[in-house]
């Protein structure tokens, strides 16, 4: 199963493209309430948003975006049926890709 949820809204002008990630983002400065250990890093780094094969947006982030992050983006020359796919790396080699038909 994604940790990606993509939605898709056409207007008359332009596409808007919503995201949803599930991801913890750690920030390497939290406690575990129950041993008092530092809870390692763990976030994002790299966003990437492609329609139709060409990047059209790449994200270099950091540990302070908040947990579950919710991105937007508008493409003005996306029409139905073409193909947008966003993917995330994060700082321990994970990642996941997702594709979207326009509707």
């Amino acid at each position: 199963m994604s940790t990606i949820k993509i939605r898709s809204k056409r207007f008359a002008d332009h596409t808007l493209i919503r995201t949803l990630i599930a991801h913890p983002m750690e920030t390497g400065h939290n406690k575990n309430d129950a041993t008092g250990e530092l809870i390692p890093a763990h976030f994002i780094q790299t966003l990437t948003l492609t329609h139709n094969g060409k990047v059209m947006s790449q994200c270099q982030m950091g540990y302070g975006v908040s947990k579950n992050p919710f991105f937007s983006f508008k493409i003005k020359s996306a029409k139905a049926g073409d193909t947008v796919s966003i993917s995330w790396q994060d700082n321990l080699a994970y990642s996941d890709t997702l594709t979207h038909i326009i509707p």
